[in-house]
């Protein structure tokens, strides 16, 4: 198996993230880091700890889906079977990757896999156990801020799986493509993981893999930039999955009912700059503009 990670300027998270896979039971696991043109000596600190480990220079920023797609044909090129893609913030359980390899060669329609994720501040707290669509199409996190307890102790089949931890086989990405490079952040896994179950894979979750995500604590506050990429992507992915009648018209109620909220009431005159990354994230999906958000958001505060 491969295992793929995206850097960019977290060198102390990329090295602790290494250190948790050299640690693991599982050997037969070649890892390629994607440097997205880091200036924290990232590539030179890597090479000097893990001399096996194969660096990769991005030329260009491409984001989250299109960045790793460049892991993934490197993968592919080199004879990977299944390739773990994985947020560099993240720390695995010395059998996490054994557990993901077991479950998916137990049966040969899981497509995709990934594993329970813990909130890294509070490592008995679940952030995700797999996810869900619900009949309004709003992606949820399963489990998400429970105490672990046991409940979700099998594994189970899934709409999507965290994007922090993505395990997929080969023959998935040869039938259904890689991650689409449009979505550049945000929906891209849950996009992924529909596409690849209609097309007749499974997607499960696999409890017995443990991993611990810094990313998005419970104090976790979206930048204008993710409301922009939330909102235009989920629209998009409405239409790519042919969603029902139903799910489109709860999106447009709840756009149009924030949109308005944010506008008209003092108390979140605080919002205007997610106000115009919601907007600006409406338009372009309806003039079909994909790819990176535009600057005007990006460096909104």
């Amino acid at each position: 198996m491969f295992t793929l990670i995206l850097n960019t300027n977290r060198r102390a998270d990329t090295l602790a993230c290494l250190a948790s896979l050299a640690a693991g039971s599982y050997a037969h696991n070649t890892v390629l880091v994607l440097d997205n043109a880091s200036t924290d000596g990232s590539p030179d600190a890597i090479r000097a700890a893990y001399p096996a480990v194969q660096v990769v220079a991005l030329t260009e920023n491409l984001g989250y889906a299109g960045n790793n797609n460049v892991g993934l044909a490197l993968a592919l090129a080199q004879g990977a079977e299944w390739v773990l893609v994985l947020n560099e913030d993240t720390v695995l359980a010395p059998d996490c990757l054994a557990a993901l390899v077991a479950a998916g060669e137990a049966d040969p329609r899981v497509g995709l896999a990934g594993p329970m994720v813990y909130h890294a501040d509070e490592p008995n707290v679940i952030q995700s156990a797999g996810g869900a669509l619900d009949r309004q199409w709003h992606a949820v996190h399963t489990g998400q801020n429970e105490v672990d307890r046991g409940q979700f102790a099998a594994p189970r089949a899934v709409d999507w799986l965290s994007g922090c931890a993505l395990f997929v086989r080969r023959a998935v990405l040869e039938q259904v493509g890689a991650l689409d490079a449009g979505y550049f952040y945000f929906w891209e896994e849950t996009e992924w993981c529909l596409r690849a179950a209609r097309a007749g894979w499974r997607v499960l979750h696999v409890p017995a893999a443990k991993l611990w995500h810094k990313g998005v604590q419970r104090s976790y506050q979206p930048k204008p930039s993710v409301t922009y990429y939330a909102t235009r992507n989920r629209f998009a992915t409405l239409a790519k999955h042919h969603a029902p009648l139903g799910a489109w018209l709860a999106a447009w109620s709840e756009a149009g009912r924030t949109l308005a909220s944010w506008t008209l009431r003092p108390r979140w005159r605080g919002q205007r700059a997610h106000r115009n990354a919601l907007g600006r994230g409406l338009w372009d999906f309806l003039r079909g503009r994909m790819g990176p958000a535009p600057a005007s958001i990006t460096q909104a505060p």
